[in-house]
């Protein structure tokens, strides 16, 4: 398993789920507010493997779900995958096996080291994979913001 870099000021982390209004949005605002908690700056971002939903807010059950644990996606707006984002992201951390597939499809061969699965770079054992809550109960969007508790927290631990 590949280390993530040394911290540095200029870090950029980017997590990938399908459309970007669900799983990504969330993981990026508690890794945001767990990493300033720690005083790390490390910029994050979210996008989304497949263009459904590019320009739309979360959905309105990850925004109430994160509202209710203390984190804030409501500014959201759901964006694609592009081209840049491979050269422009130290990582490339995907939700689940689907769209890390999808993104080492679409990756140029000289940044395939970046893509992980991001439980996986965070040192999560179980599960490896954030499932998706979208056409689950309001008990699976919780669950996203556990896994991504518990991702960060990896994460953070790594970066030290």
């Amino acid at each position: 398993m590949q280390h993530l870099p040394a911290t540095r000021s200029d870090m950029k982390i980017l997590f990938v789920c399908m459309g970007n209004i669900c799983r990504s949005p969330v993981v990026e605002a508690v890794v945001r507010t767990r990493l300033h908690m720690a005083g790390l700056a490390i910029e994050v971002a979210s996008a989304g493997t497949e263009d459904y939903h590019v320009g739309e807010s979360a959905d309105r059950r990850a925004i109430a779900s994160a509202r209710v644990r203390g984190y804030d996606v409501s500014a959201h707006r759901a964006r694609q995958v592009s081209e840049a984002d491979f050269r422009d992201f130290d990582q490339l951390l995907a939700m689940d096996r689907v769209n890390l597939r999808a993104l080492r499809a679409s990756c140029p061969a000289d940044h395939l080291g970046k893509v992980e699965l991001f439980l996986r770079r965070a040192g999560v054992a179980t599960p490896e994979e954030v499932p998706d809550p979208y056409y689950g109960s309001d008990a699976d969007f919780r669950t996203v913001i556990d896994l991504a508790e518990a991702g960060a927290q990896g994460l953070i631990a790594r970066l030290r």
